[in-house]
């Protein structure tokens, strides 16, 4: 539960510093779905580029 965690707050900070406008216009028209698509997609990334390092 701890490792989930841990990369759902990395996931958030990293998209926190490179996109902006999505998080600023998720919490501005309180609708967080665009956040959690981008969140989803800097997950799904990360994923992406693991297996391709192994």
């Amino acid at each position: 539960m701890g490792i989930i965690a841990a990369t759902l707050a990395a996931a958030t900070i990293w998209l926190l510093l490179t996109d902006p406008v999505t998080v600023a216009d998720a919490v501005n028209e309180q609708d967080v779905t665009p956040f959690v698509r981008q969140l989803a997609q800097v997950l799904y990334d990360a994923v992406v580029r693991l297996a391709r390092y192994l």
